[in-house]
């Protein structure tokens, strides 16, 4: 049974005395696999992803890998609290500044109003509302 493009990483990696490349262990897994070039420009994308995804590799920047067991956790883990944001300190919401949901807001107000002329909907730019009558 061959083994999976990870595995042949995770070997590749293991034999080597210091991170490598990306690029450096992606030929040598095609070289080890025999994988066709137009295989290997297929596969490369899930391969990425799944290194990523696989507890035994670690990415240490600028796109070098290693296995995760030759680092301490201070060096590898990675704070999410600097990920995600409160609410109160996103200045401002991106869509509030974007033109084009403006006039999406604009286009569905139209639409109601020529739609049911007999509701009107004196609040210009504000969503119809639906609940009325339910």
């Amino acid at each position: 049974m061959s083994k999976s493009l990870l595995d042949l990483a995770y070997d590749f990696i293991s034999g080597q005395n210091e991170p490598q490349d990306f690029k450096k262990i992606w030929e040598e897994i095609v070289k080890e696999s025999g994988l066709t070039s137009e295989e290997a420009d297929k596969k490369v994308s899930r391969f990425y992803t799944n290194l990523l995804l696989d507890g035994r590799f670690v990415t240490l920047g600028e796109n070098m890998w290693d296995l995760r067991s030759r680092h301490t956790y201070d060096k590898v883990h990675i704070d999410m609290k600097n990920v995600y944001a409160d609410e109160s300190d996103v200045e401002s919401d991106p869509e509030e500044n974007d033109p084009s949901e403006k006039e999406f807001e604009n286009d569905l107000t139209e639409n109601a109003d020529s739609e049911d002329n007999s509701e009107s909907n004196d609040d210009e730019g504000e969503y119809p509302n639906f609940d009325d009558g339910i």
